[in-house]
């Protein structure tokens, strides 16, 4: 702990205890000065709790200083083997996971944090699995964290291929000065996405920042979720869709979020496995494309192998996990199937390693962080934020918590308005009010007037209304 770190931020914990945690994917992106990831960030955040940062894998525990809470960064640990010979006899107390796989088979006694959002990969039976059901272990996650980084990739993933300008075959051209735009620009026509239609699958914090940016573009949004956000969803002028189905008719653009949902204890596939086949790729309009940054698992290959052939699809984006064993280079992972398609379409894949949401170098850093401090309050205080599933007994949930302007408008966040944040919304809600009702009573010969005097102060009303609203976390659907 360094000199300047108060010692009111290190947290109380039983001073004849040890626990054990483990770290088992990068919390820092960046290179430092040995050219390697640098963790040094959550390192220091560790330590100015009271914990100790381990570059090691746990030996005897019985040796570790009490009164501590002790983190082994082992980012290295990859495929299911290697987790289990690690964590399969309960050694570690608690997890901190990304992108790795936890099989059934690792145990953790205390709890498991996913950084970002979905819990998918969180498969440990000490929670009960990825849903957080039916074990006696705290599952949580750290919502969006990553939400802005996927979705802006989900728009790179888009716009590389809409609108349809050749970009690089023109500016190999015009580089070796073999173009001439007054006879030959017409010959590359192409359409903005301006008026298009993105089909977004459920409306988590990760498919409401792709609404954003799509609406950002002018694109028409429509989202399939659950009836209980329609309201809301129509509220910020999008258009609701009662099915997957019925959100991608005649889709130019699919974007899936939903995650895999609930996994059967009897035959081990996931709920929402497979959801993106045939019968919503049909739907959408010829030359589409489908963007899955979620899970690999949602997609139908067969039907996507389908869709690619029959030109229903021009391009299809996917982030999915990829392993390789160190030894024998076996791979393994949902992007495997994926792999059987690239001889035979080429450049209408793009697939990513599940790189989308976990090579944001500060998204890391604040889910590490706040995954650290989730534990100490599960330690210290059996208090549980963020949870996935059910809660055990005798811990208390303190609900969900997300970076500013994540997520939906909740009862904290009206709570935590200062008298001024107040004072100013009512004066901009009463000055508006005042100068509409003017302009509704006043009669159509004199409207003109009253907009030539005070027009330009209503739209700036408007404007600061807007803004005050979005730095306040005021806009949304309320939860």
């Amino acid at each position: 702990m360094t000199a300047e770190t108060s010692m009111q931020a290190v947290e109380p914990i039983d001073p004849q205890s040890i626990y054990a945690v483990l770290i088992c994917d990068l919390v820092g992106l960046r290179f430092g000065p040995d050219g390697k990831p640098d963790p040094s960030e959550v390192r220091a955040h560790i330590e100015a709790k009271g914990g100790r940062f381990h570059s090691s894998s746990l030996g005897d525990k019985a040796e570790l200083e009490r009164g501590r809470v002790h983190f082994f960064y082992q980012p290295d640990l990859s495929i299911r083997e290697e987790l289990v010979e690690a964590a399969g006899d309960g050694r570690y107390d608690a997890v901190i996971a990304a992108a790795t796989f936890l099989p059934a088979e690792t145990v953790f006694p205390l709890a498991g944090v996913r950084i970002g959002a979905g819990t998918g990969n969180m498969g440990s039976r000490s929670w009960g699995g990825g849903s957080g059901e039916g074990g006696t272990a705290v599952l949580m996650n750290t919502p969006g964290i990553n939400s802005r980084a996927t979705a802006q990739m989900a728009m790179k993933a888009i716009l590389k291929v809409l609108p349809d300008l050749p970009v690089d075959m023109l500016h190999e051209r015009v580089a070796r000065g073999a173009f001439d735009t007054g006879r030959e620009l017409r010959d590359f026509p192409t359409e903005k996405l301006e008026g298009k239609t993105i089909a977004i699958i459920g409306y988590g914090n990760i498919g409401r920042e792709v609404a954003k940016l799509a609406r950002a573009f002018g694109m028409r949004v429509v989202i399939h979720a659950r009836p209980r956000n329609r309201d809301w969803i129509e509220a910020e002028g999008l258009v609701y869709a009662a099915s997957p189905a019925e959100a991608a008719a005649e889709a130019d653009v699919l974007s899936v979020h939903v995650g895999l949902g609930k996994q059967d204890a009897q035959t081990g596939r996931y709920a929402n496995a497979g959801l993106v086949g045939a019968d919503i790729l049909s739907r959408m309009k010829s030359g589409a494309v489908l963007v899955n940054y979620d899970r690999g698992e949602l997609v139908d290959i067969e039907a996507l192998d389908d869709a690619l052939s029959s030109g229903r699809l021009r391009h299809a984006a996917i982030d999915a996990d990829l392993f390789s064993d160190a030894s024998t280079g076996s791979l393994s992972g949902p992007m495997l199937p994926y792999l059987d398609l690239v001889e035979k379409h080429g450049d209408k894949l793009e697939l990513l390693p599940h790189a989308a949401a976990d090579t944001d170098h500060p998204s890391r850093v604040a889910g590490a962080k706040q995954a650290v401090d989730q534990l100490f309050d599960v330690i210290c205080r059996k208090a549980v934020t963020n949870a996935k599933g059910s809660v055990p007994p005798g811990y208390v949930s303190l609900g969900v918590t997300t970076p500013p302007g994540i997520g939906p408008v909740t009862e904290s966040h009206l709570l935590k308005l200062t008298s001024s944040d107040c004072a100013e919304l009512a004066y901009l809600c009463d000055r508006k009010g005042r100068l509409w009702k003017a302009l509704s009573e006043a009669p159509t010969a004199e409207r003109g007037g009253i907009v030539a005097e005070q027009g330009e102060e209503l739209v700036r009303l408007i404007d600061r209304f807007c803004l005050l609203a979005e730095k306040l976390n005021l806009r949304g659907p309320y939860q």
